[in-house]
């Protein structure tokens, strides 16, 4: 008996499944035409890059020569489970010997699944080298039903519940992260293994920070940050901004509005081809929220957010032309349901036990309790008022946060309000504190049903003991290791758990 996985005989490559997108229908329209174009485009590339989202948001991909990726494109590929199995350290969190109890059967003995290549993300990259392309696929069991715990689908269901009310979420980013030079060292593979990372990168900062916006810092890592602009622009993004923030080397990137799915993938391609081009130069990028290193300053993911009828191409949350501090009725009952879910939902969009140092009083610009206001930076929802460039700014996420989830739980909080009327809005709760820790989160997120209906239980349990996994991990480092110096501290776990992966 041959396997589906290779074969010595046929015309073919033997990978994947012979025609899976067609057997089982994966492909719209704009799809299969985006598939034709990209078969012409492989006579130009050398290598492809098939990739896939994991659930801590991180790019995992195997790379095929471009020959063979022609039978990827409509076969599929197998890829393991394993980025489902591991947490943020590489420990095993689910249970793969036996029933992992989220319900999905497939993953017993981390068994493949099939990665299917969504052709309109495909996107040759600015690299030297190789000619090299990079494509997003989306995650399929092996009887063609959709992956339980793929994050892309998850988002790729919240939107299309918008459009079965004629609506359409636009999204703009806004990603705070920190450049650094490598100084050498050692690699990081001291003690490393399942559970326990290695030795962080070792780096040095570039300039002093804390001159915000000054022309002269920017100006200090421009020999960097200018051509990471221009690749941005090759890779056909919609860059809008690149400025220096406050910490020492923390810059922030700004994109124009997209359609939410395509804001998703941007943020993916951009985080993961950031990294890489960095470390090319010399450098390390990190998308963490507060490294461990001397005056740093906590990063933070801004997610701008508006709803667009399609019916008639306005933007809902408009209210008058050029009022200030104005917001329609459908605004409010926007926020309403953002401000609803806020707590239930943070894990989403701060994962990490790191990611909740910034929620704290005495960073001024960071949320801490579920609160809105106009043009106000402190709080958890900004609201920017400007007729029809009117739109909500949600200040909660870190900037590593997995983007298909964080971008799907606010749209779906925001529907929930919509959808609840202006009765949502008068029944928002009284502001309560944001989460300060990651158990805290993980207990809130435990305890919604409105997570569950959002995920499906499968993602919502696989989750659970992703983070269960890290959180007890960091706690029993915490009760071995030795004392910090002040709580707000970050510890040496955390900066070796997340500096060089994030």
């Amino acid at each position: 008996m041959v396997s589906r996985s290779w074969s010595l005989h046929g015309g073919e490559s033997g990978v994947g499944r012979p025609s899976f997108v067609a057997e089982f229908g994966l492909w719209d329209d704009r799809q299969a035409a985006a598939a034709e174009q990209v078969e012409l485009q492989l006579a130009e590339v050398d290598l492809v890059r098939v990739v896939f989202c994991d659930p801590h948001g991180l790019a995992r991909s195997k790379t095929v020569p471009a020959d063979v990726f022609r039978t990827v494109l409509r076969n599929g590929m197998d890829f393991s489970a394993g980025p489902f199995l591991f947490d943020t350290g590489h420990a095993v969190a689910v249970d793969f010997l036996a029933d992992a109890g989220v319900g999905v059967g497939e993953l017993l003995g981390a068994g493949d699944f099939v990665l299917v290549p969504d052709p309109r993300t495909f996107q040759v990259l600015p690299k030297a080298g190789p000619r090299t392309a990079w494509v997003l696929g989306d995650e399929y069991l092996r009887d063609g039903t959709p992956h339980p715990l793929s994050t892309r689908g998850v988002l790729r269901r919240v939107c299309a519940e918008y459009a079965r009310h004629d609506l359409s979420p636009v999204i703009g980013l806004e990603v705070e992260w920190y450049l650094t030079r490598l100084t050498g060292g050692p690699v990081g593979n001291a003690g490393n293994g399942f559970g326990l990372q290695g030795p962080a990168p070792e780096v040095e900062a570039v300039n002093p920070g804390y001159q915000f916006n000054l022309d002269s810092a920017y100006d200090s890592v421009a020999d960097v940050a200018d051509p990471l602009a221009a690749m941005l622009q090759q890779l056909g993004l919609p860059l809008r901004s690149f400025e220096h923030e406050s910490g020492p080397g923390q810059l922030e990137t700004t994109f124009n509005p997209m359609l939410a799915r395509d804001a998703a993938d941007a943020m993916l391609l951009f985080r993961t081809q950031l990294k890489q081009e960095c470390r090319r130069r010399g450098y390390h990028a990190s998308f963490m929220t507060l490294p461990r290193l001397a005056s740093f300053d906590p990063s933070g993911w801004h997610l701008h957010q508006s709803v667009t009828s399609t019916k008639t191409g306005l933007n809902l949350f408009a209210e008058g032309d050029g009022l200030q501090d104005a917001i329609s009725a459908e605004g409010h009952s926007y926020i309403a349901g953002l401000l609803a879910r806020a707590r239930e939902f943070s894990l989403l969009s701060v994962p990490t036990v790191n990611g909740y140092r910034r929620l704290a009083p005495e960073f001024t610009l960071a949320p801490t309790a579920v609160d809105w206001r106009f043009e106000d930076r402190s709080a958890l929802i900004r609201v920017l008022s400007g007729g029809s460039s009117t739109h909500v700014e949600n200040r909660i996420g870190e900037p590593c946060a997995n983007p298909y989830l964080a971008i799907a739980s606010q749209l779906h909080a925001g529907l929930e309000g919509l959808l609840a009327g202006p009765e949502a809005a008068h029944a928002a709760p009284a502001p309560a504190p944001l989460p300060r820790t990651l158990r805290e989160a993980l207990e809130a997120f435990r305890a919604s049903e409105s997570a569950e209906r959002l995920l499906g239980a499968p993602l919502a349990s696989c989750l659970t003991k992703l983070k269960e996994s890290e959180a007890a991990r960091f706690d029993a480092w915490c009760a071995a290791g030795p004392a910090r110096t002040a709580p707000g501290d970050v510890t040496a776990w955390e900066h070796r758990e997340y500096f060089g992966a994030f």
